[in-house]
């Protein structure tokens, strides 16, 4: 709104001024010219009288005239065109613009801090403070308004070069001075010329234009002197005859150019004249930055001749007229259509010419201040003496005229206007006239004489008088129904009541809006109209009535001017803005309809500043549509104006924001930002490369990998699976993975784990930890994935895609580490980039780009971002009868041609920080380096392949497969290791494994095992021995960590070497993943990476084979020699659990073996004579085999094989020991736990914790059985082998032992009734996990069973005896009873030969006979010792006798009788006695 320089008042008087005309001769012009100035120019900005004026009105009352104004014009006799008004009115606002580097003007408005003046893109975001404190700011602030000085630059031109019309005159000139130079010939006879001029412009028909006020218009003459050419004496003679002729009221003479044009202008004189003179030579101005603008009409193209048209000269009617042509007027040769509808386009004129226009001439150089005051002097005089007395005796004339007719009745009145209107249109009905506008009245009709008086009145600030007036008219001419007079009077009625001193009534704003409508609606006309709305627009505002002015405004905005609406409109914004409560968004409205039409009238600076205003309101508030409309239209308008800069932000912001947009709007605003992009980047060809705003990059989501893609598999060559960017990251995986490279790493340094240990890590993801610098290798790729989302609804063509980096050498060799300078983006012998020419991104998509670093020297390396060509491709429409989809696929893309090349920053924010106090109270971040990696010198780099790798194995299988390590790296390796969780999953073999083939083709039909002929036919076992050290399953090694056996241990460069490894089914059916870490060195030690490791997940399904389940019992049967006395049978249970799903027909049990350090299998105890063993789908096959204690106890394991084939498999060579041993270590190391708790619980306790260990120590057992077996499988036709082996492991005596470890999965592997056999013995397994001894007070007690094993006993008598009982009555048969003592340790022994008779049935059981001699033996058994004690037993009649009724009492030697208890045989004694 503009801003109030003026008061309300000041602003009125000075719209309307009496005129002055001016007539000079050419001599005159002349002297005025030495100044660049034309006479009316020159006195223009001295036309303000300093000092009050006095004049009587027609009650001869004294009225002051304040700060009265004149204009004085050049005479021009032609009206003015509407085309050259629009045009100098559209070139005024154009060069009004806000000043620049100005502070910012900001109205504060609810939550709103609006910057006003600011025209940039970058407009200030909302300021959100509190409402109710900024709206009592704005209700106690006196002053919240925004300077707006196009608007009144606007108006002030448009109320001067408003054309003067007949139902007014208060733009009919008043007097008219006529001006002639001293230095003419005849001066007098010069006057008397313009004097006839004047007259003849004034009187004659041929002149309709200008208008004069009265017929007897005031001529004052003014003689101009100029100083400098001297002749003082001669203009002051000439001055005293003109005197004599017009009177001393009548004639001024002015003297100037006191100071020569050739004088040094060191002397600094005000330029008053600039201010006024700047409105008038609009066309030296550049209106806009790239050029002037030409108006396009709608027939021809109209160029504009200078706007004060000085030098066009003509004769009319052979007159030597001096008349200026009009400064609006039109160049004679153009076409005088009028400019509706106009479109400003830049013409092709070079900016250069355009320039040279815009160039400043100084005014006034030859006027000293001394003239300046002879100026004013001059205007003082004429007003004085020559205009306000020709005024005041106009109106009493006109007062008389009035009053002479008061007397008069209405209907003489009536008569006298018809007498007076001779010349009056014919009379029409009253709905005629309505729809007219009205009356046409002579010059001397007295309704006009009344308005002329109501005008003059007016110019000399006479408000009372001039509104009685206007009223009086007012009445008349609607009574006549002259609409355009009527309005007319209201339109100034209005005014002067406003204007009167003291406001004796209030503003009749209804007045004016009568007079708007009357204008606009019934005269049609709009530049009148227009006048109205300005008026009193002002005056509603200085009354603070904002909503009532910003009504009136917008009720005024129409097709027909756009430049006129668009400057209402705004002024309507800022009136809402300015209201008690401010209506923010419906100032951002109207903003954005101003701007509108502004762009339509060809005014781009003032509507992109608009849109940007408006642009503060809608941010951030989610109006996405609007705020793109808004955007679009800020990018477009400031790329007309070449504020490109401002233009891509703008484009950037549209592109950015989760547009709602179809996606057709969409393609065309991302083709007008490449558009844009492209031009600014072709102004700063070598400047740094922009950001672009597409496609989105999720920084966060960035991964980056070290090394090479993983090779494909090649037939039957598997590649190792290691890590690449297709896997996901799983942090259990992870954590895998780090505790397999830090036991490889502690095997490495000897068992000793590293405190400083970090895992190596080729794949960093957000997941990782990234607070380190990642390591590459020179020559190793760096693989950086980068995830971009295109928000878009239409696809994206990324061309020429690559990293952008910064590298600094260094050389980790040195030991000072001496750095090179940096070197930026170059360089590619430094580091090589991969370019990916052409990535498409289909709308909306997600899709990474997976772009490469070679690396080729030692350094660091720091990763920025990326770099592109951003274009789009065509529309996704047919092309050529090819579906869009297809053609998106194939890779050609058919681009639109439009592309820029930016580029975007990968900004990784660390973790957030949370461990110390600090860091949780605030927010801070830790580094993440995984965009910074240190490259290292050159590491070897190997390579694993699997060769014929089972995909599906039976559970137990044995298959021999070949693994092939290749060393692709540039320096020789060492030390390969390989680490599992599941060492029993795979074996590389013993040292015997190198007499089993070397390659896959020369092992095709042989067996995995190590075999020899058999060729003995007795089943009696075959023994050999073997060390586990050798398998790797030694003390104090890991077995997890496996030496991989390397010829040489070394690989050479490009080497290659094929090794055997034997694989073993798991027992548990299922899909097994099963993890391997390779680790291996550099034959050089370095300083960064100390070694590498390779990664292989392998997958392997199991399906049911066998299942084994054994048991050991001491055997009752006592050797003849001493020492060698202990046997065992073992029952060994084999299920075939197969489902067929594998093909398997049946399986052979070739081969049992035994290991253990103290017993082995003897023989086979087996009642069938078929030797082989077949056992078919569901099937179950029983041995019984005899184990017998070692002879010599060794630290080797002892293996017995006992062949049920033709072939005995070498079971203590690989892979038969290997798998064994590794299964052996991992039941081991399952019940290692508790095991430790046992121990430690032990040794703290007192001595009946060793005793009882001593007892539980005997019931145990050191048997491991191996059934080998052979499955046959038809596949294909075709007939299979399949070779296998199951571990049954046997700790206790009497204890069923399984093949399978988990007992979950018993259920699902037996049958239900084998369950329901297990189901009492798992229950007191349960319980027995859950026994806690060292909760208990008591001291534990062994077992019942535990006891039974601690002495063995064996009754040896002759199973039948006869006796002749006719002879003799007693028969006594002589027994041994043979004690064995099973434990450790001495033992009490008690025998106790008494019967127990404690029911009858025991005698039935017994039968009748006794113990002769004593009935208690004592004794004490050593360690292993067996003793014989010699019985007698009684009979007295034949019978069978059970012989096993002795009670045999033991405990420990150094024990008290604590745990003395009965010792029970398992089997009866029987003998028969007969007679003889």
């Amino acid at each position: 709104m503009a801003q109030r320089v003026q008061s309300a008042q000041e602003f009125l008087q000075d719209s309307f001024v009496p005129l002055v005309a001016a007539l000079c001769s050419e001599e005159a012009e002349k002297v005025t010219r030495k100044n660049n100035l034309g006479f009316c120019e020159l006195i223009k900005p001295f036309c303000r009288l300093t000092s009050e004026v006095h004049m009587r009105d027609p009650n001869n009352q004294l009225h002051i005239i304040k700060n009265l104004k004149i204009a004085v014009n050049n005479i021009i006799t032609q009206p003015p065109q509407q085309g050259a008004i629009r045009k100098l009115l559209n070139d005024v606002v154009t060069v009004s613009q806000p000043a620049e580097g100005l502070v910012a003007n900001v109205i504060t408005a609810g939550d709103y801090d609006l910057n006003i003046s600011d025209r940039s893109v970058k407009a200030s975001v909302p300021w959100y403070s509190s409402w109710k404190d900024t709206l009592m700011g704005l209700n106690t602030s006196t002053f919240y308004s925004a300077t707006t000085p196009w608007f009144e630059a606007y108006r002030e031109s448009f109320l001067q070069s408003m054309p003067s019309s007949d139902h007014e005159f208060l733009n009919h000139y008043v007097a008219c001075m006529l001006v002639v130079s001293s230095s003419e010939p005849e001066p007098v006879e010069q006057f008397l010329k313009l004097s006839q001029e004047q007259h003849q412009i004034q009187h004659s028909n041929e002149y309709s234009y200008p208008k004069w006020f009265i017929p007897n218009t005031l001529k004052y003459y003014v003689l101009l002197h100029d100083v400098s050419l001297g002749e003082e004496q001669r203009a002051d003679s000439i001055y005293e005859e003109m005197k004599q002729r017009y009177g001393t009221q009548g004639c001024y003479l002015l003297k100037i150019n006191s100071r020569g044009s050739n004088r040094g202008t060191d002397e600094q004189i005000p330029d008053p004249w600039s201010q006024y003179l700047q409105k008038n030579t609009i066309q030296t101005q550049e209106p806009y930055e790239d050029g002037p603008y030409t108006v396009i009409s709608n027939k021809n193209s109209d160029h504009f001749i200078p706007l004060d048209g000085l030098g066009n000269d003509s004769k009319v009617d052979g007159l030597s007229n001096n008349f200026k042509s009009h400064p609006l007027q039109l160049d004679h040769t153009s076409d005088s259509s009028c400019f509706d509808g106009t479109d400003y386009v830049k013409p092709n004129s070079s900016m250069h010419e355009s320039k040279k226009l815009n160039t400043w001439t100084p005014h006034g150089t030859c006027l000293t201040l001394t003239d300046h005051d002879r100026i004013r002097q001059f205007i003082q005089e004429f007003t004085f003496r020559g205009l306000l007395p020709h005024i005041e005796k106009t109106i009493r004339q006109l007062n008389d005229q009035l009053i002479s007719r008061k007397g008069l009745s209405r209907s003489l009145f009536s008569a006298t206007k018809k007498w007076f209107s001779g010349s009056k249109v014919p009379e029409k009905s009253v709905n005629e006239l309505k729809s007219t506008s009205g009356l046409l009245y002579p010059p001397e009709a007295p309704e006009l004489q009344i308005r002329k008086m109501a005008d003059l009145c007016f110019l000399v600030q006479h408000y009372e008088l001039a509104y009685n007036c206007y009223h009086t008219a007012k009445k008349d001419f609607l009574n006549d129904q002259a609409m355009l007079y009527a309005a007319g009077a209201l339109e100034m009625a209005a005014v002067s009541a406003f204007l009167q001193p003291g406001a004796p009534r209030p503003y009749p704003a209804h007045y004016m809006d009568t007079a708007i409508q009357t204008y606009r609606d019934i005269c049609k006309n709009m530049m009148l109209a227009e006048r109205c709305v300005l008026l009193s627009a002002e005056v509603l505002k200085s009354q603070s009535k904002y909503s009532e002015a910003a009504a009136l405004l917008i009720r005024l905005t129409s097709e027909d001017s756009d430049l006129r609406s668009a400057l209402l409109l705004e002024q309507a914004a800022h009136c809402f803005i300015n209201m008690k409560s401010p209506m923010v968004r419906k100032f951002a409205f109207h903003m954005i309809l101003a701007g509108h039409r502004y762009s339509k009238a060809g005014q781009k600076k003032h509507a992109l500043r608009c849109y940007c205003q408006a642009m503060q309101v809608y941010k951030g508030k989610g109006w996405s549509l609007a705020e793109d409309h808004i955007n679009f239209t800020i990018g477009r308008q400031s790329f007309t104006l070449r504020q490109l800069d401002n233009a891509v932000s703008a484009f950037r912001h549209i592109l950015i924001n989760d547009s709602k947009q179809s996606a057709a709007q969409q393609g065309a605003f991302l083709r007008e930002y490449l558009y844009v992009y492209r031009n600014v980047s072709q102004l700063s060809p070598d400047g740094p490369l922009p950001q672009l705003p597409l496609p989105y990059i999720n920084s966060s989501a960035t991964r980056v990998f070290f090394g090479h893609d993983r090779r494909p598999s090649e037939g039957e060559k598997q590649a190792a699976t290691h890590i690449s960017l297709d896997q996901e990251y799983e942090s259990e995986f992870s954590y895998q993975w780090k505790e397999l490279e830090e036991q490889a790493v502690a095997a490495a340094n000897k068992g000793t784990a590293l405190s400083n240990f970090q895992p190596t890590q080729y794949c960093l993801n957000k997941y990782s930890d990234n607070s380190r610098f990642p390591l590459g290798v020179v020559e190793e790729p760096i693989t950086v994935e980068v995830a971009f989302r295109n928000p878009l609804k239409v696809p994206l063509l990324l061309t020429d895609l690559s990293l952008l980096w910064k590298f600094q050498p260094k050389d980790y060799n040195s030991k000072n580490n001496g750095e090179t300078k940096e070197v930026e983006t170059s360089g590619k012998d430094m580091i090589g980039a991969e370019v990916i020419s052409e990535f498409l991104m289909n709308s909306e998509e997600t899709k990474m780009a997976r772009l490469k670093l070679f690396p080729h020297q030692t350094g660091e390396l720091h990763i920025l971002g990326v770099v592109y060509n951003l274009g789009t491709i065509q529309s996704t429409s047919v092309l050529d009868g090819v579906d869009p989809s297809v053609v998106l696929q194939t890779g050609k893309f058919i681009s639109n041609g439009m592309s820029v090349r930016g580029r975007q920053d990968l900004e990784i924010q660390g973790p957030r920080l949370n461990s110390t106090k600090e860091e949780k109270t605030s927010i801070k971040y830790g580094p993440d380096r995984r965009l910074d990696p240190i490259i290292t010198e050159e590491m070897p780099l190997l390579e694993v392949f699997f060769i014929n790798f089972p995909t599906g194995l039976l559970c137990g299988e044995i298959r021999k497969t070949y693994v092939e390590f290749m060393n692709v790296g540039k320096c020789p390796l060492t030390g390969v290791k390989v680490v599992s969780k599941r060492p029993e999953f795979f074996t590389f073999g013993g040292s015997s494994a190198i007499l089993t083939p070397l390659s896959p083709s020369a092992s095709e039909h042989c067996s995995a095992y190590k075999t020899v002929v058999k060729h003995s036919t007795s089943l009696y076992s075959l023994t050999s021995s073997a060390d586990s050290s050798d398998f790797g399953v030694g003390t104090g090694c890991q077995p997890e960590v496996i030496d991989v056996p390397l010829p040489d241990s070394v690989l050479l460069p490009g080497a290659s070497v094929q090794l055997p490894m034997w694989l073993r089914g798991p027992d548990e059916e299922g899909v097994h993943e099963i993890n391997f870490l390779f680790y291996y060195e550099s034959i050089r030690k370095h300083s960064k990476m100390c070694h590498r490791v390779l990664r292989h997940t392998a997958v392997i399904c199991t399906s049911r084979s066998l299942t084994v389940r054994a048991t050991v019992y001491r055997s009752n049967a006592l050797e003849d020699e001493k020492g060698d006395g202990d046997n065992m049978l073992v029952f060994v249970d084999v299920e075939n659990i197969n489902t067929s799903e594998a093909g398997v027909k049946e399986f052979h049990i070739v081969q049992v073996s035994s290991n253990s350090k103290n017993w082995k299998l003897q023989e086979s105890i087996n009642l069938s004579e078929d030797k082989d063993i077949k056992l078919a789908n569901r099937e179950k096959g029983k041995l019984c085999l005899k184990a017998v204690r070692c002879k010599h106890s060794v630290e080797n394991y002892t293996f017995a094989d006992i062949v049920f084939g033709s072939e005995q498999i070498i079971s203590s060579t690989s892979p038969c020991a290997d798998f064994f041993f590794r299964s052996l270590y991992s039941d081991l190391k399952r019940t290692r736990s508790q095991q430790s708790v046992h121990t430690s619980q032990g040794a703290a306790k007192p001595s009946p914790d060793n005793a009882v260990r001593l007892i539980q120590k005997c019931s145990e057992v050191d048997l491991n059985i191996i059934v080998l077996w052979k499955a046959y499988v038809v596949e294909d036709n075709k007939q299979l082998i399949l070779e296998g082996q199951h571990h049954v492991v046997l700790h206790t005596v009497g204890k069923e032992a399984f093949s399978f470890p988990q007992k979950q999965g018993f259920k699902k592997i037996l049958g239900n009734s084998d369950w329901e056999d297990l189901e009492q013995e798992s229950s007191e397994i349960g319980l027995f996990n859950f026994f806690r001894p060292e909760n208990t007070s008591a001291p534990a007690r062994p077992s019942l069973e535990q006891f039974s094993n601690l002495i063995k006993t064996s009754l040896h008598y002759p199973e039948t005896y006869n006796h002749p009982f006719h002879q003799k009555s007693l028969c006594i048969v002589p027994v041994t009873l043979l004690l064995s003592n099973c434990s450790q340790a001495d033992v009490d022994v008690i025998i106790d030969l008494r019967h127990k008779t404690t029911s009858p049935e025991t005698l039935e059981i017994h039968g009748s006979f006794t113990w002769l001699g004593q009935t208690q033996y004592k004794l004490q058994l050593k360690s292993q010792e067996v003793s014989s004690l010699q019985l007698k037993a009684c009979f007295v009649h034949t019978g069978v006798y059970n012989l096993g009724t002795p009670r045999v009492f033991a405990k420990l030697s150094d024990q008290v009788t604590l745990f003395e208890t009965s010792q029970q045989n398992s089997m009866p004694a029987l003998i028969i006695i007969g007679n003889v």
